[in-house]
């Protein structure tokens, strides 16, 4: 079912390592193609384009695109308790970790009347979108809303597809965890229309443009934030998910199966790795995983991403050349099932989020760890976070000198103005200073 790559025996740079990665590439290049016609027409023709994307995409017309408070109280009356409680501890637990993620506001005092202050400030209005095609995901909405609120914004809005099941409505757990969390702008709009919406603003339907777009979705979803952006800000492109466990021989090859299939089951682009020094290991779970992969509920979703050029068993010669491997990939989501995962954890230090030992599997992160599932893919765990509270803050600095603060360094400033010949730059210091 998975391929296997056997790069034992060879010294790679990182330029070949990166070439050696699996990535569904021609996937990727055609979602990019087809999110900017999407992103296009909803940004010239508004609710039009995305009544007729509704109808092309999720098979929905004349429902309301703004959903009406009532749908979205009737969702809340109507949730499972025991959905509710769980929820209630997913939102209580990322609310605490978000917490620790704003800063502290400083003030630096470099001279005598001297002050820089750094802050961080809100923006004033996010967008946030949760994905509802091929599974419904609550969890997300606490993702994204959460950290939001955290971190101070003002106005959010969420958007989720509209279900041909429910009647063009978006699907009632959605609604429900928006009104558990006091979300009252909530739309029926789905994958890279939403972006596109959130970032143009549809005034029909009284959307106003945001400033920053989050959520997590597919390829499309990702290639509509890198349509938008310089629009408004994104967090980092969340599409297709991706989990890559480094395993030795100590590993249990059914957990590393069951996690490889747990992931395999959101998408047939979905990306699932196993890096291992031991090839009796990855006998092991190449055997485990066909019949897991088999008797679960996504069965053949599951056999098309595992099959398909993204999934792989990596076979490599020493720890070093794992940790290589997975740090030239930088998956999502990063597994580690090994003697010394705690000590290892240092040094895998590309992924969106490290889980540690045989107890900590991503299906925990992605709902009551604490920790936020919206997490960057496609390598992009090189250079960027997943979502916190901090994708929703700017840092600011407040400079603050006083007449003799100014004074004691107008020379210098005067200096380096006539170095640069901008020479206004330094006379419009000394004219502080003279009749």
């Amino acid at each position: 079912m998975m391929r296997t790559i056997d790069l034992r025996g060879r010294t790679l740079s990182p330029a070949e390592l990166l070439a050696a990665v699996p990535r569904a590439s021609e996937a990727l290049a055609a979602a990019h193609e087809a999110a900017a016609l999407i992103v296009d027409a909803v940004r010239t023709r508004g609710e039009d384009a995305l009544r007729e994307q509704a109808e092309r995409f999720d098979r929905v017309s004349g429902h309301d695109i703004r959903v009406p408070q009532a749908h979205i109280d009737e969702a809340v009356a109507g949730l499972d308790p025991a959905v509710r409680e769980a929820l209630e501890t997913a939102i209580a637990r990322v609310r605490e970790a978000s917490a620790a993620q704003v800063p502290a506001p400083r003030v630096t005092e470099l001279a005598a009347g001297a002050r820089v202050s750094q802050r961080w400030q809100p923006v004033g209005r996010a967008g946030v979108y949760v994905p509802g095609g091929k599974a419904v995901y609550p969890s997300s909405v606490v993702m994204n809303i959460v950290p939001a609120q955290v971190a101070g914004v003002g106005s959010i809005a969420l958007a989720s597809p509209p279900q041909a099941a429910f009647d063009g409505r978006v699907h009632p757990t959605i609604l429900a965890v928006a009104g558990l969390l006091g979300v009252a702008e909530v739309y029926a709009i789905g994958g890279a229309g939403a972006v596109a919406a959130f970032a143009h603003g549809v005034p029909t339907l009284g959307l106003d443009p945001v400033d920053v777009v989050s959520g997590p979705g597919n390829n499309f979803v990702a290639a509509a934030k890198r349509l938008v952006a310089g629009i408004v800000g994104t967090d980092a492109e969340a599409g297709a998910t991706e989990i890559l466990i480094s395993a030795d021989e100590s590993a249990d090859a059914r957990l590393v199966a069951y996690d490889l299939v747990s992931q395999a089951e959101h998408d047939e682009q979905a990306s699932s790795l196993l890096v291992t020094t031991s090839p009796g290991l990855a006998a092991r779970v190449a055997e485990a995983i066909e019949p897991i992969a088999a008797a679960t509920r996504h069965a053949g979703r599951v056999a098309t991403a595992l099959s398909g050029p993204q999934s792989a068993i990596v076979l490599v010669d020493d720890a070093a050349a794992a940790e290589a491997f997975s740090n030239a990939y930088g998956p999502e989501h990063l597994e580690l099932h090994l003697t010394d995962a705690d000590a290892a954890a240092a040094r895998y230090t590309n992924a969106g989020a490290v889980f540690v030992g045989a107890y900590s599997p991503v299906s925990l992160g992605d709902y009551i760890a604490g920790s936020n599932h919206v997490l960057p893919t496609g390598g992009q765990s090189r250079y960027a976070s997943g979502l916190g509270a901090y994708t929703f803050l700017r840092p600011q600095q407040v400079i603050a000198y006083d007449r003799a603060a100014l004074a004691e360094v107008e020379g210098r400033i005067v200096t380096l103005a006539d170095a640069e010949q901008l020479p206004a730059h330094g006379e419009a210091v000394a004219a502080r200073f003279s009749e």
